[in-house]
């Protein structure tokens, strides 16, 4: 079963310095039927103007994977970390027992485009921990690239929960399939282009739950399409 989550009907604010659209309920935005997809709970897609950013604030027990899509991130934090995020790059935060975190955009004329995405852990008061690797896109062109994973497969960032994250730029026409295991359901996520999933087609933005299904077969429909796929248990 394919349940698709329009972009369009998403929690959406627009602060000035930040757009930001919410998959799942997040800060003001609450919506009871869309509160998180098994361990997925947030998917923010977030557009930083040039100059703003995110003042230094905690989180505890949330594994958080950011991911950039254009422009690049200052990231620092109270385990000492300090480093720019750019496209490709996927920054895994364990927030474990508490950490204080910032991002800005340091650009004076460029927009920063990423996903904000938390899982839950599969443990909680974790150590505090942190990861960045980059993927390039012919890593990810026209197959399904591990990005995160609980054992750091194929290179992936490692997170703390029984899920795999994957990234793809799918050209039109061409396919890609993903076997899910029994029990488990998929999350995908599009950020650009338009794809088919399963026979349900989508938009940038789109999301979709996808239970039940033994095989995820994704075929682009036009241009190039790059989204995130998320294998839970």
């Amino acid at each position: 079963m394919i349940t698709v989550r329009p972009a369009a009907e998403r929690g959406h604010f627009d602060h000035g310095w930040l757009n930001t659209w919410h998959t799942f309920s997040f800060a003001d935005y609450h919506d009871p039927k869309h509160t998180h997809f098994r361990a997925l709970r947030v998917i923010n897609d977030d557009t930083v103007q040039p100059g703003g950013g995110f003042g230094t604030h905690p989180h505890r027990d949330m594994e958080i994977i950011t991911y950039i899509l254009q422009g690049a991130l200052a990231h620092k934090d109270s385990m000492g970390n300090g480093s720019t995020i750019v496209p490709g790059d996927v920054q895994r935060m364990s927030a474990g027992t508490g950490v204080l975190h910032s991002e800005y955009n340091h650009s004076s004329d460029q927009l920063v485009h990423l996903l904000q995405i938390w899982i839950f852990p599969d443990k909680q008061g974790l150590k505090p921990s942190y990861e960045q690797k980059s993927f390039s896109k012919g890593d990810k062109l026209n197959r399904l690239r591990l990005v995160a994973s609980p054992e750091a497969a194929d290179g992936s960032v490692a997170i703390h929960s029984d899920a795999r994250v994957y990234g793809s730029v799918l050209e039109a026409g061409k396919t890609v399939k993903h076997e899910l295991d029994k029990g488990r359901g998929a999350w995908l996520q599009l950020v650009t282009g338009s794809v088919e999933v399963n026979g349900k087609k989508l938009s940038a933005g789109d999301g979709a739950a996808i239970e039940n299904e033994n095989t995820v077969t994704i075929t682009g429909q036009s241009g190039s399409s790059e989204f995130l796929l998320f294998d839970l248990a």
